[in-house]
């Protein structure tokens, strides 16, 4: 099939691309579109040029069997150039979708009429990248940089009617859009003139500038690690301060200096993980979602209140349960007192509050959860309370009715196993705050129906998460590793190693907070109450342990790992824990010495992607890429560093077997000694990418 298919009809060529799916913008493509424009500016019968595509889609941007390639021409710059520079007016009509170089496409046009359905953006930000075909330049020379700086930090596409309100679209056409577009371009032709948008400049004001510049500065604080967050500034900066072709030559620099950088490259396998999850192995497209027109949650505490939430965003009509009227009340004020918090900030509308708050139906008992589709409980993480819940929605709810825990560490075949339709028993871990944190563990018992972890994937995607299948293990993918990092983070400082040190090192490895502080901000005392719970399978926590025994539960008693003087949120060293750590070293007869920031990365995170290999090879989660997006979306691992599975591979698999042999030989610790298949890498100059690959 021509990648371009070509038609004139009263003097307008109509130019639209054939690539299904999503008209990816690969060589063939490219190839086409200049050789049209350029036959279209040559034949006499053409008066203007319509450029539209096939399906349900413009363009979704580059095609991206091509990355990591030798580039074939021609380049996108050089057919954005030859469209703009077309001497007869181009008019884009956007059908769906214009993304990254689809909307570069249509920016070079001399007018773009859109469908309603359309969404217009530039989602380069989400692959470590820029725009490179002109985006920086052309989009602030058309709606202001202030605008298109947010646009394309965002990476999130607008819908018509604000493309239009921005600027970046010229009309929004109901109709026939083929029409109106060659209506349009046909007007540029007779008036004889059109303007180029590399030469507007009405919208770059001085306000304009100072607007940029003062957002410039918010995302630096916020983004400093990620090479194209200031890459992005400097672009559009020379937007404002360069002649265009001097500007462009900047944004290409950018660009390819971000093609090959290691943390750009970090964020690209982050974007194609998370692409990448949601192909469940062994799952073929034949298996379809059950309908999900009603759900319930069990349980109206934080965690199930936020879960409720997030139906009620998705417009799903919810059930929210609770076994006492003043637990049950406390829930819902809490819901309520989380929505007027959004709506003072400006975030949510009062109406769109007031239609949220509708669909949650407050009920005590679980009788109410009989008509549900889909029955998500979020009681206390007990197997005992889990077990008597899901015995009675066996009872109570019709057959094929979904039943989904939100266990962090449970065994969700033992819970299945309390009722007669094991098939319809699925994980759904949700991370605090449920409505806010994007991630949703998929946990699969190993009698989960195939349509039922389609259904729980499919809902997760409706909820707004990134739902990843992951296996029955303790404590499952996220945090099964937690744990071994809090072991180690504990095995420091029983060797020499003070909180604020940890602590620092991890900060400046990128998460936004330490182990130590994270602790006192949750409460040192919920980690103890779940170690006391697990029994055997508890993390070893010594120095939690003690200062939890003291009462010393973090910020809201003032102490913990760190001082809180006055409600301080910000935490101060305090003596007190240091001489309490010293002390329990003393007790086992542990030697102190200290540590370089590099040591305590290396401790805090090699027996981290041991664990990792060995969830790998015991299948709890399909693809070391799963893992690095668990990580990187429910406990902020770094997406500039790619994940922990993916910064291991930077660092050197043989490096960290051989740290680990170290440190289990150190320690006596056998469960640090490397995992099989991370010493078959190493071995093998092997790599988790590429043992997925095959």
């Amino acid at each position: 099939m021509a990648p371009l298919r070509s038609a004139v009809s009263n003097g307008v060529a109509v130019l639209t691309i054939v690539n299904p799916p999503v008209n990816a913008l690969g060589a063939a493509v490219r190839a086409a579109i200049a050789a049209g424009v350029a036959a279209a500016a040559a034949d006499g019968a053409v008066k203007a040029i319509v450029l539209a595509a096939e399906g349900r889609v413009f363009v979704a941007g580059a095609d991206i069997s091509e990355f990591g390639k030798p580039p074939l021409p021609p380049a996108l710059p050089e057919v954005v150039a030859a469209i703009e520079n077309c001497p007869k007016p181009v008019v884009a009509a956007i059908n769906g979708m214009a993304l990254g170089g689809g909307l570069e496409l249509a920016l070079a046009c001399h007018g773009r009429v859109v469908a309603p359905v359309a969404r217009l953006g530039l989602p380069e930000i989400k692959l470590g990248l820029i725009p490179g075909a002109g985006g920086t330049q052309r989009l602030p020379r058309l709606i202001g940089a202030a605008p298109a700086f947010a646009l394309m930090l965002s990476g999130d596409p607008i819908p018509a009617e604000k493309a239009l309100a921005f600027g970046l679209a010229d009309a929004v056409a109901s109709g026939d859009l083929i029409a109106a577009a060659s209506t349009a371009a046909l007007r540029l032709a007779a008036a004889g003139t059109w303007s180029k948008t590399r030469d507007r400049a009405e919208k770059l004001t001085d306000e304009d500038r100072a607007a940029f510049e003062a957002a410039a500065a918010e995302a630096l604080k916020k983004s400093a690690r990620s090479p194209n967050v200031p890459a992005l500034i400097d672009s559009v900066r020379a937007c404002l301060s360069q002649p265009f072709d001097t500007a462009l030559a900047t944004e290409r620099a950018h660009f390819a200096a971000l093609v090959a950088d290691p943390s750009s490259k970090a964020l690209r396998h982050v974007f194609f993980a998370e692409r990448e999850a949601a192909r469940i192995p062994g799952i073929g497209k034949e298996v379809k979602a059950r309908p999900i027109r009603k759900a319930a949650v069990i349980g109206a505490g934080t965690m199930g209140g936020g879960i409720a939430m997030c139906f009620a965003q998705a417009g799903i009509p919810v059930t929210l349960i609770e076994v006492k009227a003043e637990a049950l009340g406390a829930g819902m004020a809490r819901i309520r007192a989380n929505y007027e918090t959004s709506v003072k900030r400006g975030s949510l509308a009062l109406a769109a509050m007031e239609a949220r708050l509708s669909l949650i139906t407050p009920a005590v008992g679980l009788d109410a959860a009989a008509d549900a589709d889909i029955v998500v409980e979020a009681a206390f993480e007990d197997m005992g309370v889990k077990a008597d819940i899901f015995g009675a929605l066996d009872r109570l709810t019709r057959p094929g009715t979904l039943l989904a825990t939100n266990t962090s560490y449970l065994d969700v075949d033992a819970i299945a196993a309390t009722t007669s339709r094991p098939q319809d028993v699925v994980g759904l871990h949700f991370f605090s705050p449920a409505n806010v944190m994007r991630l949703l563990e998929v946990v699969r018992g190993g009698q989960t129906a195939p349509d039922v972890l389609v259904t729980a994937m499919e809902i997760g995607r409706k909820l707004g998460k990134l739902p990843v299948v992951v296996g029955v293990c303790y404590g499952f993918v996220g945090n099964r590793m937690l744990a071994k990092r809090t072991e180690a983070a504990e095995r420091l400082l029983m060797a020499g190693a003070l909180p604020h040190e940890v602590d620092a090192a991890v900060t400046d490895f990128g998460f936004r907070m330490g182990p130590f502080a994270m602790a006192d901000l949750a409460g040192v005392d919920i980690g103890w109450r779940a170690r006391k719970a697990a029994g055997a399978k508890a993390v070893k926590a010594p120095v939690a342990d003690a200062l939890a025994e003291q009462g010393r539960f973090g910020q809201k008693t003032g102490r913990g790992f760190y001082l809180y003087p006055e409600g301080a949120r910000a935490g101060t060293r305090d003596p007190e824990t240091e001489a309490l750590i010293v002390s329990l070293s003393q007790a086992q007869g542990i030697a102190r010495r200290s540590f370089t920031q590099e040591e305590i990365k290396a401790r805090l995170f090699y027996p981290m992607v041991n664990e990792g290999a060995k969830i790998l090879e015991e299948g709890v989660a399909a693809r070391a890429g799963d893992i690095d997006i668990i990580w990187v979306n429910g406990y902020n691992w770094p997406a500039f560093t790619g994940g922990p599975m993916h910064w291991a591979e930077g660092v050197g698999l043989p490096k960290i077997v051989a740290a680990l042999e170290a440190l289990a030989a150190e320690t006596g610790d056998d469960s640090l000694k490397p995992a099989p298949l991370l010493k078959r890498l190493a071995e093998g100059a092997g790599s988790f990418a590429a043992r997925e690959a095959a």
